[in-house]
């Protein structure tokens, strides 16, 4: 090998140089698509932001948005183009960390209304609680308004009265899928509702009491009829302190008055308390009796499952089949979260 001259040395010299400054360049790009990924709330000041919907402003896909504990208070709002984003509480007791708002939607809209208005798909919420507190009880009041496809909720609260949690694809057919895994819901009036896919597995549905002889209702399905499944309650425990037998299950929401929102429930596997209505436990609305939608229960237990009247339609085995979680949520492209 013939001798290194200066010139080949000066030459190699640059080379090493410039794949230096590439290999630098590399890492500070690595860095910063690591801090892209990774950010932390905390109101104390303690994090990368003190608000949530600063941190949703400077997330991108797979952000992880984690959320140190303390009451973080009005809207947060994840858009359409915020798609798979996971926010997190830090310490995985749902309690401790809480999002809060009190607007009603007679002043502020439906949307205007939620806690959390979350329109992203592929998102991931969990460990944290989510209240509307609107206390007059005169209007809608969302805690949560869920509008985006392949949502997922994790150990999640959801607080509310009247139309607690939305699940909402828009008008039509078009349909949008959430999945509710080992999760707290509870309100009065309608609190679950819309025309999603909508799935709450092995979570607590909590029905407050009113001091009334209507309770209120826990469903309010307005499925579009092309549509095969609705709002399925699986593997739950659905309690109150209400008097026996003064709540629904559920009621008929044609809704804009579309004949052909004819929503599908089914409540299954799951635990009902005595506050569940034997009879009218499927209540009529806006003029559309109950049996226009498709409402089913199979087997539950508990003191308020049916003791065999003749208005709790129960779904044979051979049909519950295919009335699964997984089935619910497969949609056209297979999505399975179901652990």
């Amino acid at each position: 090998m013939p001798p290194l001259t200066k010139r080949r040395f000066t030459s190699v010299r640059a080379a090493v140089a410039a794949l230096a400054i590439v290999a630098a360049a590399v890492t500070v790009a690595t860095d910063n698509a690591s801090a892209a990924t990774a950010i932390t709330v905390a109101a104390d000041g303690s994090g990368n932001y003190t608000t949530i919907q600063a941190a949703i402003a400077a997330a991108s896909t797979g952000t992880v948005i984690t959320i140190k504990a303390g009451t973080y208070q009005g809207q947060v709002s994840i858009p359409s183009s915020k798609s798979g984003i996971t926010l997190q509480g830090a310490t995985g007791t749902s309690t401790d960390i809480v999002i809060t708002g009190s607007a009603p939607a007679s002043t502020a809209g439906t949307a205007g209304s939620a806690t959390v208005l979350n329109m992203a798909a592929n998102t991931t919420i969990k460990g944290l609680t989510i209240a509307n507190t609107y206390a007059v009880h005169d209007s809608q009041a969302l805690a949560l308004y869920a509008g985006g496809d392949r949502q997922v909720y994790r150990n999640v609260r959801l607080l509310g009265y009247q139309d607690t949690f939305l699940s909402w694809g828009g008008t039509g057919s078009s349909q949008v899928r959430q999945y509710v895994y080992k999760s707290y819901i509870e309100g009065a009036v309608d609190f679950i509702y819309g025309n999603g896919a909508l799935v709450i597995d092995s979570s607590t549905v909590r029905s407050l009491d009113r001091a009334s002889t209507n309770n209120g209702y826990i469903t309010a399905s307005a499925t579009h009829s092309s549509n095969k499944y609705g709002i399925l309650i699986t593997r739950s425990t659905l309690l109150s302190t209400a008097a026996s037998q003064t709540v629904a299950l559920g009621r008929c929401w044609h809704a804009g008055g579309a004949a052909d929102a004819t929503g599908q429930v089914l409540v299954r596997d799951s635990t009902l308390g005595s506050h569940i209505r034997q009879t009218g436990a499927w209540q009529d609305m806006g003029g559309f009796s109950w049996k226009t939608c498709r409402f089913s229960e199979y087997n539950n237990t508990g003191s308020g499952a049916t003791q065999g009247t003749g208005d709790r339609p129960q779904m044979s085995a051979s049909t519950a089949a295919s009335y699964s979680a997984q089935n619910y949520l497969a949609g056209n492209d297979g999505w399975n979260p179901v652990p």
